[in-house]
């Protein structure tokens, strides 16, 4: 009962400490960045990168693209920049989704090692920095509904896995997924997703309907990966600052991969529309 007491406390402040920077664009930045710094130490340990560099990649990365999307700052190749972020990380998360199904361990050479750092997770944070500020225009409500379509896809999966799972989903990286949990996750994103369109108005039904499936398929495999790098390091967690539940990174990890999916479907419908 204190292990389940201490776990709803550290996950409530984590919850709260989201929505409440929803409200003040200065404050979920900030958020972010320092949410972006602590999961960079947890998985730097996990892939055992000894150095400072990936830190001053990400800072120079993070506040580029803060400058670009809240001073709307339009010098030649902002757009560019953007764009080649964005081809970049999905190439890369690509291959270290080759590597999940191919690679008894994902390989990881001193290049790599700053590559995944780089465009796996530093870029994970500024596509949800750029997710919230769409178009230099402060768009809140669409990183939340992504956070809620990623607790409701988790909680039910769990749920559903729990009580219901026989089908092993990828037994040899994380032998508690279950076909069927991954599909209740995915089912009940699909619900929530008509809710979350009921309350907003930046994106129709259709539209986040789309962005159930997105988050669902690709947050699995976020969580399949990072799972995998700790089944490397010999670790059950990312790490110890949220006493219940582990690592900052186990709590993000879905949404760190699946934010550029994110945002290109946003890129998409914008550019359709």
């Amino acid at each position: 009962m204190k292990e389940l007491s201490i776990r709803a406390i550290s996950g409530a402040i984590y919850v709260l400490l989201l929505i409440g920077s929803l409200y003040f664009q200065t404050g979920l930045i900030i958020l972010l960045a320092v949410f972006g710094i602590l999961s960079l130490v947890e998985f730097s340990k996990l892939i055992k990168l000894n150095a400072n560099v990936q830190y001053i990649i990400f800072i120079f990365l993070y506040f580029l693209f803060w400058h670009i999307c809240v001073y709307q700052t339009d010098f030649i190749g902002s757009g560019e920049a953007i764009n080649i972020l964005l081809v970049v990380t999905i190439f890369v998360n690509l291959i270290l989704l080759k590597d999940l199904f191919t690679f008894k361990k994902i390989p990881l050479f001193e290049t790599k090692r700053y590559i995944t750092t780089t465009f796996y997770l530093s870029s994970g944070f500024i596509f949800m920095l750029l997710i919230a500020n769409f178009q230099n225009v402060f768009t809140p409500l669409l990183l939340l509904g992504a956070f809620i379509l990623v607790w409701v896809n988790d909680s039910a999966a769990y749920l559903i896995g729990k009580n219901f799972g026989k089908q092993k989903l990828f037994p040899r990286i994380s032998p508690k997924k279950t076909v069927e949990g991954f599909l209740g996750g995915l089912f009940f994103a699909c619900i929530a997703s008509y809710f979350i369109a009921l309350y907003t108005e930046a994106l129709n039904s259709t539209h986040w309907l789309v962005l159930a499936i997105i988050v669902s398929v690709f947050g699995t495999f976020g969580d399949l990966i990072e799972s995998k790098f700790k089944r490397q390091a010999g670790v059950k967690d990312s790490g110890v600052i949220m006493p219940g539940h582990g690592g900052l990174m186990d709590r993000l990890d879905s949404l760190i991969f699946a934010s550029p999916f994110i945002y290109l479907f946003l890129r998409i419908v914008s550019y359709v529309s």
